[in-house]
């Protein structure tokens, strides 16, 4: 029970909440690791206070961040309740202190300057990155059918959260989506004549929508080039690229300008934000646009913001 049947319990119950499949992936992960640190060989041999010794491990020993650690814990905690039947209400373990940090974001010459130097659909995921605030993950999951040119707005489904939102869609992309949709069509087109032609859905679309997967509006903007098995339902299927593809080419592209500031895909979602508030929009407008809970998430953007906003001069430009 504590290897693979274990491991097994654990991703039927995942897929039973219909959790994403990097949720899937990342519990996994943490109980895989969790096993065969302590060498377990039954479940009986499990116990709260071996969350208490893995945590304190990880925050001592492998000096992990404390969204590593929080995740770790998700993942144990998960396999504990609903496998397990453990109660861990009352874990004593010592917390990775989380750092406070503002984050780097680049203004709009610095935003461009990186855009103009990514190339074809990387460009592309860029100015959505930028112009409409998007997570990647976010980006790369656009469908067809998801995209409102009439109205310019994205529509963001199954996001951070399973949360739902409007987005906007940058004028300036227009044309490029147009084009990129073109690729979709044709690409889909050699699909069907192959037999093939069905969109990745998560496994709870796929039972109710079937075969209509096939439908050219349910093909992602960005797809991948190989058709992969399912990684649930094991059928053919077309992906979208993967992240890494994106960050390599965000990388070059980075390195042919000369701005120092550590640049990653998320930074174009927090300068959409600042520059947002720069120019004066509220900040309520900009914490739906992101999706955020509260607006205490929102906020740490005003810090950014407001740097030189406020009035004050440093002594040293004292006339």
């Amino acid at each position: 029970m504590a290897g693979t049947g274990y491991l097994e319990a654990i991703r039927q119950q995942i897929r039973v909440r219909h959790y994403s499949y990097q949720t899937e992936k990342s519990y996994l992960y943490w109980n895989r690791y969790f096993i065969r640190h302590f060498r377990f060989s039954t479940a009986k041999q499990i116990s709260p206070s071996h969350i208490e010794q893995f945590l304190s491990f990880l925050a001592n020993n492998k000096h992990v961040s404390s969204s590593t650690q929080q995740q770790a814990l998700c993942a144990l905690v998960f396999a504990f309740k609903h496998v397990l039947a453990i109660d861990t209400d009352n874990l004593q373990f010592p917390y990775a202190k989380p750092p406070s940090r503002i984050p780097q974001v680049l203004n709009d010459v610095e935003a461009k300057q990186v855009i103009d130097n990514l190339h074809g659909k990387y460009q592309l995921i860029g100015c959505l990155l930028y112009g409409a605030g998007l997570r990647l993950t976010e980006a790369l999951s656009i469908r067809l059918k998801d995209i409102d040119f009439e109205n310019r707005t994205l529509f963001v489904f199954r996001g951070k959260g399973k949360k739902d939102r409007v987005c906007i869609l940058p004028k300036m992309t227009i044309d490029p989506i147009q084009q990129q949709m073109h690729l979709v069509r044709e690409t889909h087109a050699h699909d069907l004549s192959q037999g093939l032609g069905m969109a990745s859905l998560p496994p709870s679309l796929l039972k109710k929508f079937g075969t209509s997967a096939k439908q050219l509006h349910w093909q992602y903007l960005f797809p991948s080039i190989h058709c992969v098995s399912h990684p649930v339902n094991d059928y053919r299927c077309r992906h979208h690229i993967d992240p890494t593809t994106f960050r390599k080419a965000l990388k070059k592209a980075v390195q042919k300008t000369t701005i120092t500031k550590r640049i990653t895909a998320h930074t174009f979602r927090h300068s959409f934000a600042t520059n947002l508030l720069r120019r004066g929009h509220d900040i309520r407008t900009v914490q739906e646009l992101l999706g955020h809970n509260d607006v205490k998430t929102t906020q740490i953007y005003t810090h950014v913001a407001g740097l030189h906003q406020t009035g004050v001069q440093s002594p040293m430009d004292y006339s």
